[in-house]
């Protein structure tokens, strides 16, 4: 039984002292169950629980017991401070060490069967539940056959049913796709995660016909091709080529995620696996523009992964780094994620390394001169300044791209930032802006679903026309589709910010500037925000500076207000003479422009306190509301 606290951080960081009590509640509620039915507990690194069983039979009742019994404790403490458990029951073989701990692909498939359960319930494989056959008075529903992560076979997923439907066995009703890590594995192994943070939970998307004059399903990505080789074992460990193999596939998937890529598909790179060969060669033979390679090495119980990003035309070294982590047998699946995070979101992400390398070829030409993807490019550039005349040449390169190209999805994208743009910000502002954006956004999720960016642009859509209901439902959506993308990340953790989830916005923040070290600084636009609503007004100062966009007046208005705080007036007034070197008319504005992003009145009197003090003389109270 191996349980791990999912949202364990989010949990913390709104009360430490009542999460660590919780824990050590519902570990001694598994504790004792476990014990009662003859398991045995072999790890409780951090948040985890590792434990086996003897028999699948006591193990399936164990988990519903344990389930039972937490449902019980939960029952009368708020929503967002139950622990609710999803836990996974697999039977098969596993590697026991001489010091207890446990290995194998049993342990992989229970580490991975809990994201199948529902909060609060119980899943188990279909080795389990032939083996419980008769044995247990409780039914169970067929999910059926489900894809896993590092397995050939499918495995067969069975839910447990609590609604009294004893002995039975529930047919499945389609439509739920889910991903496991598996594998035969030979003693009973469960899995637990707590279930928070409903974002990564999308809902669900309507089916939509798309009339186009092409087929959209055989269109392939737009952007350039990368490849990922297989991670180079240099321990000559076994464990480890399995942790290597799953690091290839990982980075695979999740560089997959980012729509603007052409990922070349594991099979056709694993030929290569065990042999020293030329990157260039390697570009040639499979149409690769850029290669990835990388290497894990153990050392007692740190283990070093090596990760780079090579061109494959002339193998120039682009990017490298280096992670050591200590690794246990709870933890795998952790740093495994970790480092592939990290990873995919800098090579790919928007400001990511292959983003940069193309951006500097795309300011080096005429913009009557890109194609469709330089135009993306082109936007992404846009926002290292933030200026109507940078603005303006997005505009005009979207607006032909999407005459160009019609179904590319990322041309849309392009033309719904600009056309917002020219609403939320006011440049080369041109009638019906917000509607227009609204357009292009729909056109966008309609060509290419599955593109967190067309979901993210379509929510700040929403977000401006005030219906905070459908901002948060695509916002949700977006984040599900790539939760590594940290330009969504950002753009919708401060978008909550401005509507006053500044604590879990600005955490989804943190963790974009985390996983892109190479990002924008836009991101601390909300991370500003938030220090100066706790009066934090130093912390404010040294985000507003980090934003570092001179020409864009939303980030002078962050630092004039905290500075008017501090008292630094020198300071305060000569950020405010930027301000209106840039938006002359701001002060006459200010109540209007921070409506526009859905922030309160109370707030905005304190925000515009502090421009007050810096020397901006804005009215203390709001114009009447237009109808």
């Amino acid at each position: 039984m191996s349980a791990d606290v999912a949202g364990y951080s989010r949990l913390m960081g709104q009360d430490e002292d009542a999460t660590i009590t919780a824990l050590n509640e519902c570990r001694a509620i598994f504790r004792d169950k476990i014990e009662f039915h003859r398991g045995r507990v072999v790890d409780t690194t951090g948040d985890s629980v590792l434990a086996v069983f003897d028999s699948v039979v006591e193990a399936v009742q164990c988990a519903n017991e344990v389930q039972a019994e937490l449902a019980a404790q939960n029952e009368d403490l708020p929503d967002d401070r139950r622990m609710l458990f999803r836990i996974g029951v697999n039977l098969g073989d596993v590697v026991e060490q001489d010091d207890g701990t446990i290995y194998g692909d049993g342990v992989n498939v229970a580490a991975r069967l809990e994201s199948i359960a529902e909060p609060g319930g119980v899943t188990i494989s279909g080795m389990a539940r032939e083996a419980t056959e008769g044995k247990l008075d409780i039914g169970f529903r067929d999910l059926g056959k489900h894809d896993v992560k590092n397995i050939t076979k499918p495995v067969h997923v069975y839910q447990v049913l609590t609604d009294g439907t004893a002995g039975t066995t529930v047919k499945p009703s389609g439509g739920r796709r889910t991903t496991l890590i598996a594998a035969v594995a030979a003693m009973v192994l469960m899995v637990a995660t707590v279930a928070v943070w409903q974002v990564t939970r999308p809902p669900p998307t309507p089916p939509e016909t798309v009339a186009a004059p092409e087929d959209l399903v055989l269109a392939l990505p737009t952007g350039p091709t990368i490849a990922v080789m297989p991670f180079e074992n240099l321990s000559g460990e076994a464990v480890l080529e399995y942790f290597g193999d799953g690091l290839t596939e990982d980075l695979i998937t999740r560089l997959s995620r980012f729509p603007r890529f052409f990922v070349i598909a594991r099979n056709s790179t694993y030929q290569y696996k065990g042999r020293a060969v030329d990157v260039r060669e390697v570009g040639r033979d499979l149409g690769a523009n850029y290669i990835v390679e990388g290497s894990v090495r153990k050392s007692g119980e740190t283990i070093r992964v090596t990760v780079q990003l090579l061109d494959a035309e002339n193998g120039t070294h682009l990017w490298a780094e280096t992670y050591d982590r200590d690794l246990t047998a709870a933890n795998v699946f952790e740093i495994q994620d970790e480092i592939t995070d990290r990873v995919s979101a800098t090579i790919a992400d928007a400001r990511g390394i292959l983003w940069e390398a193309g951006a500097a070829a795309v300011r080096e030409k005429r913009t009557e001169n890109l194609d469709a993807y330089e135009c993306v490019l082109l936007l992404i550039a846009y926002f290292d300044v933030n200026t109507p005349d940078r603005h303006l040449e997005v505009q005009n390169c979207a607006e032909r791209a999407v005459e160009t190209d019609p179904n590319y999805a990322g041309a849309w994208v392009a033309l719904g930032y600009v056309a917002l743009d020219e609403s939320r910000f006011g440049f080369n502002q041109r009638p019906r802006s917000l509607e227009r954006a609204l357009e292009a956004a729909r056109r966008a999720v309609e060509l290419d679903g599955d593109n967190a960016l067309a979901h993210e642009i379509l929510a700040m859509v929403y977000f401006h026309q005030h219906d905070l209901d459908l901002f948060r439902a695509e916002g949700e959506r977006a984040i599900a589709l790539n939760p590594n993308n940290s330009w969504v990340l950002a753009t919708i953790g401060t978008y909550l910010v401005w509507t006053g989830e500044r604590e879990r916005g600005s955490a989804m923040v943190k963790k974009a500037v985390a996983l892109n070290p190479n990002h924008p600084g836009w991101y601390y636009l909300g991370l500003s925000f938030t220090e100066y609503h706790k009066e934090n007004y130093e912390k404010a100062v040294e985000y507003a500076l980090k934003i570092n966009l001179p020409d864009f007046h939303w980030a002078q208005v962050h630092l004039a207000a905290a500075y008017g705080q501090l008292g630094r007036t020198a300071e305060g007034r000569a950020t405010i003479d930027q301000l209106l070197k840039i938006r002359p008319d701001f002060a006459e504005k200010a109540w209007e422009e921070w409506r526009t992003f859905n922030v309160p009145d109370e707030v905005i009197r304190r925000s515009l306190d502090g421009l007050r003090k810096a020397g901006l003389d804005v009215p203390e109270e709001p114009p009447p509301a237009t109808k």
